[in-house]
C-alpha cells in the first residue's frame, strides 16, 4: 500500500542523482532515460490498430534519439517550439519525446481542431515545425501564414517524412534545466487571446512522481491511453506515469466501446484511466445484462456486491475480483488492477459498484495548470464522494467559504504552472504568490480529501440568492440510459434582481427515441425523469424548465460538454 510500505516511491532516484542528473528531480529526458537503464527490455509503447506495433524501452529510445538527431541536423535551437497533433499512437509519443530530447519545447495540439484553429494557436505560440497525421498534413499552413519550416508525418506518407524514418548525425541535444519549459498546452483560445499553459520540466516530473505518493504503480503495469493524448490528463497520468516506472502504454485510437473492450483484453491492461461518461456507460451496460437474467439473479448479485464492498471497505480484503470475475470479463477488466476516473465528477454509485465488483476504482482531480494531478484517492483509503486526497507537497486553501464551507479552491506546489504563454494579464488573474486560483468551488476535510461543488463561472444564482452548481444536478442523471447528454444552465426569471431559474437541456439516447416514438411521448418520459430527480433535490435546486435538443450537444475532445456554447445555442 502507498504511504505504508514505501512512503516515497521516487527514492530509487537517489541511485542516479549525481550520475545522471543533479538536484532534486531529473528533467523529462533524463526521467525517460533512467527507465531505459532500469528496464531496457520491458515493453514501452504498444498499439493494435491499424496494425500491431510494439517498442521496448531500448527500441523506443533509439527512435526518440533518431528524431532528435534529425531535428538538430535541421538547425533547431534550444527552446524552439514544435507542435505534435494526431490520434493516439506510439509515433505520437516518439515525436513528443524526440522534441524533448532535442532540447525543444513540445506543443501538443488537439487533432479535432479545425485547420484554421490549429493555425491560430501555432501562430500565437511561434511554432516552427509540426508533426501531424497524414490525412491532415496537406491542408495545414497551406498559405504559409503560420510560417512552418517543415511538416512531418506521424503516419507513412508519400510526400512527407515519416517520424519513424527520421535520422541524422548522432549528436547531443540541448540540455534542459528543471525550470525550463518542457511543454505548452493550449486550454482555450481558438478565438480571442489563446491560453497556453507553460509547464516546466520540474512541473511535469515532480507531479508524476509525487502522485505516486497516493498510489503505487509498477514496471509490470500496462496503461491504456484511450482519451486524447494531447490533453494533460492522458499525457501525464498515462504516458508520463507509465514511463516513469518502466511500465507499458497501449495506445487506443477510437472511443468506441467494442474497440476499447478488445484492446483492454489484448493488451492485458492493468491501469485503465477514463472519464465519467465511459465508466457510466460500462457499468450501466453490465448491470443491464444482469437484469436480463431475472429479478432473482439481479437481486442476488446486488446483495453479494454489497457484502463484497463492505468487506473491502472495513477490512481491506478484496473478495470481489474472484467472486465477480465472470462479470469483469464482460468488461474486459479481468486483468485490471486499478481504474481511475478524472475529467469531471462521477456519481458515488458508479464509484461504489466498481469497488464492489473487486476493481480498485478511484477518482482524481487536477487542472492543466497543475500538470495536472493535485488529488488522488488512495486505493486503501478511498472516499466515494471525494475527488481525492492531496498528493505530497500540494497545498490547498479554500477562499471565501460559504456557510457550508464551500469556497474557491486555491493550489500551491511544484506542479503549478509557470504561467500562460505571452499572456501576462491572464496569468496575473489566476496566479499570485505561487497560489493558483482553480476557479473550482468545494471544501476540504481535516484529512485533506477534497470535495467539489462546481465551477465558479457556471454558478446559477436563484431568486432566493442561493448558489447552485450545475454539476451537482447533472450528477443525478448520469445513470439514466435514456439520456445521452444533459447540460444544466440558468435562465433569467427576474430581470430586476437578475435571479435565475434552473433549466435542463437534454439530448436523448437513440434507444429512447426509438422506444418512445413520437416527440410528445419522448418529452413526457424526459419530464418524468426530471420529476424523479427533482424529488432528490433541495427545493432551490429543482429544475423548472426542460428542453430537448434535436442534435448532440457540443463537446470537447475529452467528452466534456461545452457549457458556454450550449448557453449560446439555447439563448432566449
Amino acid at each position: 500500500m502507498p504511504n505504508k510500505d514505501n512512503p516515497q516511491p521516487w527514492n530509487f532516484l537517489d541511485e542516479y542523482r549525481g550520475k545522471e542528473f543533479e538536484g532534486r528531480w531529473p528533467n523529462v529526458k533524463t526521467m525517460f532515460h533512467i527507465s531505459v537503464l532500469r528496464y531496457p527490455d520491458n515493453n514501452c509503447f504498444r498499439a493494435f490498430s491499424p496494425k500491431e506495433i510494439t517498442f521496448t524501452y531500448r527500441e523506443a529510445e533509439k527512435k526518440i534519439k533518431e528524431v532528435s538527431y534529425y531535428l538538430l541536423s535541421q538547425g533547431v535551437k534550444k527552446g524552439d517550439k514544435i507542435a505534435v497533433s494526431g490520434k493516439n499512437s506510439p509515433e505520437w509519443a516518439i515525436a513528443y519525446l524526440g522534441i524533448i530530447y532535442a532540447g525543444c519545447i513540445v506543443v501538443p495540439l488537439d487533432i479535432l481542431l479545425k485547420d484554421s484553429e490549429m493555425e491560430t494557436l501555432m501562430r500565437f505560440g511561434g511554432v516552427s515545425r509540426l508533426f501531424i497525421d497524414a490525412d491532415r498534413i496537406e491542408n495545414i499552413d497551406k498559405d504559409g501564414s503560420v510560417g512552418l519550416v517543415e511538416k512531418l508525418s506521424l503516419e507513412p506518407s508519400e510526400n512527407y517524412r515519416y517520424v519513424l524514418d527520421l535520422n541524422g548525425e548522432e549528436r547531443e541535444g540541448y540540455e534542459a534545466a528543471s525550470s525550463d519549459i518542457a511543454a505548452i498546452l493550449f486550454t482555450s483560445g481558438t478565438t480571442g487571446t489563446p491560453k497556453g499553459v507553460m509547464l516546466t520540466n520540474e512541473n511535469l516530473v515532480a507531479d508524476c512522481y509525487l502522485a505516486q505518493g497516493n498510489m503505487n504503480i509498477y514496471s509490470t503495469d500496462v496503461f491504456y491511453a484511450i482519451l486524447p493524448i494531447h490533453h494533460a490528463y492522458t499525457m501525464l497520468a498515462v504516458m508520463y506515469e507509465s514511463f516513469s516506472v518502466g511500465a507499458c502504454t497501449v495506445f487506443g485510437k477510437k472511443l468506441v466501446v467494442t474497440q476499447i473492450l478488445k484492446e483492454l483484453k489484448e493488451g492485458k491492461v492493468t491501469m485503465f484511466l477514463a472519464v465519467p461518461m465511459l465508466f457510466n456507460k460500462m457499468i450501466a451496460a453490465l448491470m443491464a445484462g444482469v437484469r436480463k437474467k431475472g429479478i432473482f439473479v439481479y437481486g442476488l448479485i446486488r446483495f453479494l456486491m454489497g457484502i463484497s464492498g463492505a468487506i473491502k471497505k472495513m477490512f481491506g480484503v478484496n473478495i470481489g475480483k474472484k467472486m465477480f470475475g465472470f462479470l469483469l470479463k464482460n468488461l474486459s477488466l479481468e486483468n485490471n488492477r486499478i481504474c481511475i476516473c478524472g475529467g469531471g465528477p462521477l456519481p458515488a454509485s458508479t464509484f461504489k459498484m466498481f469497488n464492489q465488483l473487486g476493481i480498485d476504482f478511484v477518482q482524481g482531480y487536477g487542472l492543466t495548470e497543475t500538470s495536472p494531478i493535485t488529488h488522488l484517492n488512495p486505493t486503501y483509503a478511498y472516499i466515494e464522494s471525494s475527488v481525492g486526497k492531496a498528493i505530497p507537497e500540494c497545498q490547498v486553501k479554500i477562499v471565501d467559504p460559504d456557510e457550508a464551507g464551500n469556497g474557491t479552491i486555491f493550489i500551491k506546489g511544484p506542479m503549478v504552472m509557470k504561467g500562460y504563454y505571452n499572456n501576462e494579464e491572464a496569468t496575473n488573474e489566476v496566479l499570485s504568490d505561487g497560489w493558483l486560483n482553480t476557479g473550482d468551488v468545494g471544501h476540504e476535510d481535516q484529512n485533506h480529501y477534497l470535495y467539489l461543488t462546481g465551477r465558479a463561472k457556471s454558478v446559477i444564482v436563484t431568486d432566493g440568492g442561493k448558489n447552485v452548481f450545475p454539476e451537482e444536478i447533472e450528477d443525478h442523471f448520469q445513470l439514466y440510459d435514456e439520456i445521452d447528454q444533459i447540460c444544466i444552465i440558468g435562465y433569467l426569471v427576474n430581470k430586476e434582481t437578475k435571479a435565475e431559474g434552473i433549466r435542463a437541456i437534454i439530448y436523448p439516447s437513440a434507444s429512447a427515441k426509438k422506444s418512445y416514438g413520437d416527440e410528445d411521448k419522448l418529452k413526457a418520459r424526459m419530464n418524468e425523469i426530471i420529476s424523479e430527480v427533482n424529488r432528490e433535490l433541495q427545493s432551490y435546486k429543482k429544475i423548472t424548465r426542460m428542453d430537448i435538443s434535436a442534435s448532440p450537444l457540443p463537446m470537447t475532445s475529452t467528452k466534456k460538454i461545452k457549457r458556454n456554447e450550449v448557453v449560446k445555442l439555447f439563448k432566449d
